[in-house]
């Protein structure tokens, strides 16, 4: 069921479309990237049943917590999906400050994870459509607002559950579309560089040990930073530094860490 979200107030960017319960935000704005939606079309839902995040995962969508999917025509096609990545990492964590109401430990985890106390409360998924315009992007976003799976292999929470009194879903809407379209422009203007300087500032574990899995293969490095692409920069000395472009980290310090 489709219906209108005019109470919900935010930046003439966006074209909001609320559904009731639907598989994928993600599915549904594909479908409508393919079909010529514009740049800025917004898909939200009350509850997925098939919600999915970073390599083929199953997100789990609780009704109460915020799932959206969202429509960009960025140059560069899908070389700018790097970038939005860390742009909508940094919006959520922009958000999650904001929602909490008091300084909580936020930190972000390569590539684009924002962490509370050491523990995820988002994730984000960014996939690719061909249409008649031309690549379109599609950003998906889960914010864990008043409930976080107990099984995950990284240890997750919620905002609710970290101590935030606002965990309203459409405050949390406004808070990271406002975010995001700050980031957004932010880099169609000046590039990544400010991205990667902002994400840096934020990062967890610059310095430190830590465990990067890539398809089934587990390397162990410190972590001194990301380049100009984002890449993440392992040090395995002596074997020197090696350059990450997708995997799944893993701090060894982390709360429920194996």
């Amino acid at each position: 069921m489709i219906t209108s979200a005019r109470h919900i107030e935010l930046p003439a960017f966006f074209h909001l479309v609320t559904l009731d319960n639907v598989a994928s935000t993600n599915d549904e704005a594909l479908r409508l990237a393919a079909e010529g939606a514009v740049e800025g079309t917004l898909i939200t839902a009350r509850r997925q049943t098939a919600g999915r995040g970073r390599r083929g995962r199953t997100w789990q969508s609780d009704e109460g917590n915020l799932f959206l999917s969202l429509v960009l025509k960025p140059e560069g096609g899908l070389r700018a999906a790097g970038a939005i990545g860390f742009a909508a990492a940094l919006a959520i964590a922009d958000a999650v400050a904001c929602l909490m109401g008091y300084e909580a430990e936020i930190a972000l985890k390569w590539p684009n994870d924002v962490l509370i106390g050491g523990r995820k409360v988002s994730g984000l998924l960014i996939e690719r459509t061909a249409g008649a315009a031309g690549d379109t992007l599609v950003l998906g976003v889960g914010i864990n607002l008043v409930s976080h799976p107990g099984d995950t292999r990284y240890p997750a929470t919620d905002l609710y559950a970290e101590g935030a009194e606002e965990v309203a879903v459409s405050r949390a809407l406004q808070e990271f579309c406002g975010a995001f379209l700050q980031r957004y422009h932010g880099w169609r203007e000046h590039g990544f560089e400010p991205l990667r300087e902002a994400w840096l500032s934020r990062a967890r574990g610059i310095g430190e040990d830590l465990s990067v899995e890539i398809e089934g293969t587990r390397f162990d490095g410190v972590f001194r930073t990301i380049d100009e692409t984002g890449a993440l920069c392992l040090d395995l000395d002596p074997a020197g530094v090696k350059k990450v472009t997708a995997g799944d980290v893993f701090f060894h310090d982390s709360p429920g860490e194996d």
